[in-house]
């Protein structure tokens, strides 16, 4: 029979607030997936034809490989219980605002 486990985390008061992320960036090693959720430090701008956004990683998250398919759960559940308090989230035209011309 299998135990069940029951884990207890603490977070350090100086992390209770969190760290504001506009966009998270992933990529992987052959040993972790990398998380680098970043902040928009000013407004995009327009340059040579491209839209360019300035933005600050406030935390990198390293995560083993068997790790990410237990995230992924979480997060569907997550998602699952907050579309059933607000209803599916309206469909946006992109991930970051339009730069001005």
């Amino acid at each position: 029979m299998a135990t069940e486990q029951r884990i207890q985390i603490k977070l350090p008061t100086d992390l209770e607030a969190g760290v504001y992320a506009d966009f998270v960036r992933a990529w992987h090693t052959n040993d972790a997936f990398v998380l680098d959720f970043a902040s928009l430090l000013e407004p995009p701008r327009r340059e040579s034809g491209q839209v360019i956004l300035t933005a600050v990683v406030g935390s990198r998250v390293r995560i083993p490989p068997a790790q990410v398919f237990e995230l992924m759960k979480a997060l569907e559940q997550q998602l699952s219980s907050w579309e059933k308090q607000h209803g599916k989230r309206p469909a946006e035209p992109g991930p970051f605002p339009a730069a001005e011309a």
